[in-house]
């Protein structure tokens, strides 16, 4: 999950960000409105954890000038104003939460993740896919309930896909999100990182894990549950067509009398 952090106090905004990064929760921190208004339209965030008061502009102007350019990820706003007025205020301006300094950092981390979960479109933490369950507070996978043993990278990805299941996500689209426009790799290590994932899902799934995450020549990945109608259960046994055919209850292979 990526956040950003709109402070201007230095002190609170290495707090917030060292727990959030606790929390494996990536966060760049930006000091001024106009600074989080141009990384905001060029980075796809999470959540943005937004202060009021900031040295160039008044938060509510950031506010407003997040929203009237279509940028629509969840807004947070972190300020030590107090009143219901302040507060209808800032959700007026385009604030989808509001909390009050000083804050719980427990209490942060939930409303952050719920924040994300609800514009991703899912109301529970727990999100399921065929075999595969996603719990995005624990940042847990259980593959068949065996638990399924990532690196920081590879859970990145695989929680992207199961997040966004059926759309396509593009190479692009992981590079922004792992590497945040840092000294980014070549495109082709999402190819490598995607081959690790699906060999770890096949090694518990067997065949069946590989069907999970499907290559859009050209374009990225997506994920989606597989066909049940195609999977034969590992107790079926294949019979010839020819043999099939014939049925035990024919009437030339009655038993004789």
């Amino acid at each position: 999950m990526k956040i950003l952090l709109v402070e201007d106090d230095q002190v609170t905004g290495e707090l917030i960000t060292r727990f959030l990064r606790d929390e494996n929760l990536f966060c760049d921190c930006i000091t001024t409105g106009e600074e989080a208004f141009q990384i905001g339209k060029i980075y796809d965030y999470d959540v943005i954890v937004l202060d009021i008061g900031l040295p160039d502009m008044n938060g509510h102007e950031l506010l407003q000038k997040l929203r009237d350019s279509a940028i629509s990820s969840p807004i947070l706003v972190l300020s030590g104003l107090q009143s219901i007025q302040d507060k209808v205020k800032a959700l007026g301006f385009g604030a989808d939460d509001y909390m009050t300094k000083p804050f719980a950092s427990e209490e942060l981390i939930v409303r952050i993740k719920a924040l994300a979960r609800r514009a991703e479109g899912h109301s529970s933490a727990i999100i399921r896919v065929g075999e595969i369950q996603l719990n995005l507070d624990t940042q847990h996978i259980e593959v068949a309930g065996r638990p399924l043993q990532l690196t920081g990278k590879e859970y990145q990805i695989l929680e992207f896909l199961l997040v966004r299941k059926g759309a396509t996500v593009t190479k692009n689209n992981f590079l922004n999100r792992l590497y945040s426009g840092m000294d980014e790799p070549e495109e082709k290590i999402i190819d490598v990182f995607m081959c690790k994932i699906r060999r770890k899902l096949q090694d518990i799934l067997g065949p069946s894990g590989r069907e999970y995450i499907e290559t859009i020549w050209g374009r990225g990945y997506v994920l989606r549950e597989p066909n049940k109608q195609n999977q034969v259960p590992s107790n079926v046994i294949s019979v010839h067509p020819s043999i099939a055919s014939i049925s035990p209850f024919s009437k030339n292979n009655l038993p004789s009398a």
